[in-house]
């Protein structure tokens, strides 16, 4: 049996890959709760990210971006999910996150297989405008070609698993307005995942088992 066919079946063979297993793993927890869904509030943009799945030789692996230095964007140099703020023709949310992959990677998640929503999240950060975010959970059978625009230094692959080490679950103190301020984190050699991203990113894994 292919791997395209068991990533297909609705009901997984005993045959398939441990890839199967794992994304329907994934799919099976997330179908068993319901995303929080932040009430509207007045002047907050409606935003979606996507968490893109793959499954490596050391498990699942997460899709990253470093997002490019640039004048102007309240995440410049951040470690984040591709995604950005919903615009007017997007038919829904759903629809952001795939178009805004699309734009910021070259990834066509039309392709991909979604497997559900995280909880709606806010900036608790006061240098970061009013957004409420959206996280959508992709998964892919292989690694796709990757075309960063712009608006993006760099995507990378991280194997959840990896995330559980200790040199890696470390706090990062930045000064903000003038403020020190300390937030958990995630370090990977140079990059350091914190804020909205850690945010999104730690309950997921605590919930797939990968912590």
């Amino acid at each position: 049996m292919s791997r395209s066919a068991c990533y297909s079946s609705a009901a997984p063979s005993p045959r398939c890959s441990p890839f199967v297993s794992a994304i329907e793993d994934v799919r099976r927890r997330l179908a068993t709760r319901r995303p929080v869904e932040a009430p509207p509030e007045p002047g907050a943009q409606p935003a979606a990210v996507a968490l893109i799945l793959h499954e490596g030789k050391d498990g699942l692996e997460a899709l990253f971006i470093k997002r490019a230095v640039r004048p102007g964007d309240p995440w410049s140099g951040q470690v984040a999910f591709p995604g950005g703020r919903r615009d007017a023709p997007d038919a829904d949310l759903l629809a952001t996150a795939i178009r805004e992959t699309r734009e910021e990677v070259g990834v066509e998640l039309r392709d991909a297989t979604l497997l559900g929503a995280l909880d709606d999240l806010q900036p608790r950060t006061p240098t970061l405008p009013p957004v409420v975010v959206r996280p959508f959970v992709f998964a892919v059978p292989a690694r796709p070609e990757l075309a960063t625009n712009e608006e993006v230094q760099r995507a990378f692959w991280v194997p959840l698993r990896r995330l559980a080490a200790p040199d890696v679950q470390r706090e990062v103190t930045l000064t903000l307005r003038g403020e020190q301020r300390t937030f958990p984190a995630y370090h990977l050699g140079d990059d350091v995942i914190w804020g909205m991203t850690e945010r999104i990113l730690t309950p997921f894994v605590e919930m797939i088992g990968e912590a």
